[in-house]
């Protein structure tokens, strides 16, 4: 029934602020830029933006993948996001942190020597 990920859509209260940001961390511009959704391709997996909801970093929470934890949880903390959770090893070469963006939300991410891109379907 599930084939994987596909989309982790976050909520902001400033749309053109976040795009900017986003931009930024993903190091390009969205795919798809509306007034009611921006979407940023990553990898292959989609990361979106809405203008409504609520913010927060409660729920469920996306690990988004990373070359190496500590260099991308740094750059996160100088382009604005604050300390959720250092970069933890939780065994096996994996490594994970979390910033909240300047937006509200958790952000995570993983570094995972086990993970093959080719294999997602």
């Amino acid at each position: 029934m599930l084939q994987g990920l596909r989309t982790a859509i976050y909520p902001v209260g400033d749309l053109a602020a976040a795009k900017a940001w986003y931009s930024k961390v993903t190091g390009h511009a969205p795919y798809f830029d509306q007034p009611f959704y921006v979407g940023f391709n990553v990898g292959g997996f989609e990361l979106g933006l809405v203008p409504d909801g609520t913010p927060g970093t409660a729920g469920p929470q996306a690990l988004w993948g990373v070359a190496n934890a500590a260099e991308s949880y740094a750059r996160l903390l100088d382009l604005g996001a604050e300390v959720l959770d250092v970069v933890q090893d939780v065994g096996e070469g994996i490594r994970v942190a979390a910033v909240r963006d300047p937006f509200g939300n958790r952000l995570g991410i993983i570094e995972n020597p086990h993970f093959k891109p080719g294999s997602v379907t």
